[in-house]
């Protein structure tokens, strides 16, 4: 746990004496540096790795957008879907179809105790729920692009007029524009291959 600990106080360190740029390079290179080690190991599980790369090599500088089910995927209108294969979710992370019903895997309509269809849940664009969840007033707005697993992935500002970023982090202008600062951010997975 010491080696933990001084290795945190390292980065907290370099956070403060560089730019974002040269911190995320350096963090990344004490992160490889730090696997023979095993510390990584701990940190970062294997099944946990999405979390830490999910927007293609921008990491660790602004926090996801809420989202049902984890990592903030949305469709090109900013609404839920499942990131493993893009099929709508409804607020709760239930899939649904086009009528928004939840559904179970094979497609048929999920049901309560005496057999009738289960109540349709909102599918709330994303920014606009964290906004309300954090009684804030936001908008999708800056956008920038990113190739990701062969096709191009669109990375989505949701951007605020609050000073703070969903991380707890100083707000930064990002792509946004109107004097609005990104708050936290989504991304859409289009079908244009790169």
């Amino acid at each position: 746990m010491a080696e933990r600990d001084r290795i945190g106080e390292a980065l907290e360190s370099l956070a403060g004496d560089t730019s974002r740029r040269g911190f995320l390079a350096r963090v990344g290179a004490a992160l490889l540096a730090g696997t023979a080690g095993g510390i990584v190991a701990k940190v970062v599980k294997p099944g946990d790795a999405d979390a830490y790369t999910n927007f293609c090599g921008h990491t660790f500088t602004t926090g996801s957008c809420i989202h049902p089910l984890g990592l903030p995927r949305v469709d090109s209108h900013g609404r839920p879907i499942r990131p493993s294969d893009g099929k709508p979710v409804d607020n709760i992370g239930r899939l649904v179809n086009a009528k928004g019903l939840p559904i179970s895997a094979d497609g048929d309509l999920k049901r309560d105790p005496d057999g009738l269809p289960l109540p349709p849940a909102p599918r709330t664009p994303i920014c606009k729920q964290t906004a309300k969840t954090y009684g804030i007033e936001a908008h999708p707005q800056g956008a920038w692009y990113r190739c990701c697993d062969g096709t191009v992935r669109k990375l989505w500002d949701c951007c605020s007029h609050h000073d703070r970023r969903i991380n707890g982090d100083a707000a930064l202008r990002g792509y946004c524009y109107g004097g609005r600062k990104v708050f936290c951010v989504t991304y859409y997975q289009t079908h244009v291959p790169c």
